[in-house]
């Protein structure tokens, strides 16, 4: 499985901070059960989920100063936690 981040910042339709996740390497059932698990959006493109995650601005995890410094080392700390997260969520079901 592979995560990236597609896209961030802030939404000015639901008035919230936002990151955008590409999830890759998935298999047909572990997409199906993300899709029930999962409460953020997401969409599904052929094999590759699109996951999008709301933040309330001082929970963004790009807000603060030091993340606008090093903004790659965020992106790459955010990539693994949900990279966690979603392996998490597919653990629970076995």
């Amino acid at each position: 499985m592979e995560v990236k981040i597609v896209d961030y910042g802030f939404s000015e339709e639901f008035e919230k901070y936002y990151i955008t996740y590409q999830v890759k390497g998935l298999n047909p059932g572990e997409i199906a059960q993300l899709q029930v698990k999962v409460e953020d959006p997401l969409v599904v493109k052929c094999d590759e989920l699109y996951l999008t995650t709301f933040f309330h601005g001082d929970y963004y995890p790009f807000h603060s100063a030091d993340a606008k410094d090093r903004m790659e080392d965020y992106i790459a700390r955010e990539e693994i936690e949900m990279t966690a997260y979603i392996l998490d969520l597919l653990d629970e079901s076995r």
